[in-house]
């Protein structure tokens, strides 16, 4: 027993007594966090991937082992990855502020764009010409959405005759959504429940997937990075109970005090409240990206509490497909048209309520995203090669399957039917909506075309049929 605990003694003061590798300054690291915060478009495996061009191949600044570990943290936890592997290098490298400012600027171009995005939406949203471009993004992201469901199946529900009880988890999520209107986080409980009883009768099923496809271990390709394997953990990253309860309680008055801020001033029904207190419980919902949650957004945000319509909804996540960061930055677009609609600030200042609003979201979505890596690094950091997926958590993924492909028919059917059309179901069917849908989806799963090709080429064929009176 005593043998057992000294060989891990060892280890630590072996790699204690290894030459410390030269640090990144702070300024040099916030150079590039900020100009990751402009070019971070393609969703989260373009996100991640551009991290490892930059971070893993070219600069060196930590390793390919560091990197698919704290990558592999990140996809197990609900929110966007690829900002909380931002904010992990960050913290890695320079501290809490370190992660802070990896993080924030990961967020805060995106924030920018969106809200002046949106200002020009509900300005200018019914002018012709812009009419028309929307036109034409709608039938593109529920492409979008149909090659999500594509994307996220592949990779998690195998063969039907090897996991079968995935792919009934995906279907009865799909139907839980989309015909009996059970709330999205029922549908994760129950999909988690499904994964811990099936791990002990049926554990094959729930075999864990290997690292994340943008960053591919590459052994012996590179010389050794700043955060190399073997480098020692840095002091700050060591786990002390201390330091977590103080980021903990750092992090309740971080929530505490807006939202009693907002309480005092507007009372808990309120809009800006209510909006404070429902992304906060979107925030922990976030298992498999934002198109995970989306269902979950849009029966609050749509259906319950009317800050949007569904529409403005598809339109949203249009802006969002465009926009670099995140994509559940989406829910800054849902804060500004409920601002702007709920007129929170009164008649007269109504793109500041608006502008209020979205960062008011913004921050109660992503605050829980910074408390995970800044209290939970240092655990990760004590547990290299030994961390992975769950079966509980698989469970989960393959049910947002099923969550995913209920809002990508939610999306078909929404663009399906011409506004105000009588006659016959064939005479009602938008038929330019559903060709162009279908050829979005072709680019985008046959060609691999990008994202931000297939939009603006939507787009553009949207304003072109608008001008043409054929819609």
């Amino acid at each position: 027993m005593k043998a057992q605990q000294a060989a891990p003694d060892l280890a630590v003061a072996a790699a204690a007594s290894r030459p410390t590798a030269p640090v990144v300054s702070f300024f040099a690291a916030l150079k590039f966090w900020l100009k990751l915060g402009f070019i971070s478009f393609g969703g989260p495996a373009g996100q991640i991937a551009i991290m490892h061009r930059e971070l893993v191949e070219e600069k060196r600044w930590i390793s390919e082992g560091r990197f698919l570990h704290a990558l592999n943290y990140c996809m197990l936890l609900p929110g966007p990855e690829a900002q909380q592997l931002a904010t992990y290098i960050g913290w890695l490298m320079h501290r809490n502020w370190g992660g802070i400012v990896a993080g924030g600027l990961f967020v805060l171009p995106s924030l920018f764009i969106l809200i002046g995005l949106s200002w020009v939406y509900v300005a200018f949203g019914s002018v012709p010409w812009v009419a028309g471009l929307l036109y034409g993004i709608k039938p593109a992201v529920a492409a979008i959405v149909l090659q999500a469901v594509h994307r996220i199946g592949s990779k998690t529900l195998k063969k039907p005759g090897t996991a079968p009880l995935l792919w009934a988890i995906a279907v009865a999520s799909f139907a839980a959504i989309s015909f009996f209107d059970i709330p999205f986080p029922w549908v994760v409980l129950m999909a988690a429940l499904t994964g811990w009883l099936g791990q002990r009768w049926l554990p094959r099923q729930f075999a864990a997937a290997g690292g994340h496809d943008a960053a591919k271990a590459r052994p012996g390709t590179h010389p050794r990075a700043l955060i190399d394997d073997d480098t020692p953990t840095p002091i700050h990253a060591r786990f002390k109970k201390s330091r977590l309860v103080s980021v903990l309680a750092v992090g309740a008055l971080l929530w505490l005090l807006p939202m009693g801020g907002l309480v005092i001033w507007q009372g808990w029904s309120g809009a800006l409240t209510q909006m404070g207190w429902f992304f906060t419980k979107a925030a922990l919902l976030t298992f498999g990206g934002a198109y995970a949650v989306l269902p979950y957004v849009y029966q609050g945000a749509v259906e319950h509490f009317a800050w949007l319509s569904g529409p403005q909804m598809m339109d949203g996540l249009a802006l969002g497909e465009t926009t670099p960061g995140p994509l559940i930055m989406v829910v800054a677009f849902v804060g500004f048209v409920g601002g702007w609609s709920k007129q929170v600030l009164g008649p007269e200042a109504v793109f500041l309520a608006a502008a209020l609003a979205a960062t008011v979201v913004t921050w109660f979505t992503f605050l829980p995203s910074f408390l995970f890596i800044l209290a939970g690094g240092p655990l990760v950091e004590a547990t290299h090669g030994r961390l992975g997926f769950t079966a509980p958590l698989t469970a989960i993924t393959a049910a947002v399957v099923g969550v995913i492909a209920s809002l990508a028919l939610f999306f078909v059917a929404h663009i399906a039917y011409r506004n105000g059309a009588g006659g016959s179901f064939l005479a009602r069917l938008d038929w330019a909506a559903l060709a162009l849908a279908l050829s979005a989806a072709v680019a985008l799963l046959r060609y691999k075309l990008g994202v931000i090709t297939v939009i603006t080429a939507c787009a553009l064929a949207g304003w072109g049929l608008r001008g043409m009176g054929w819609t």
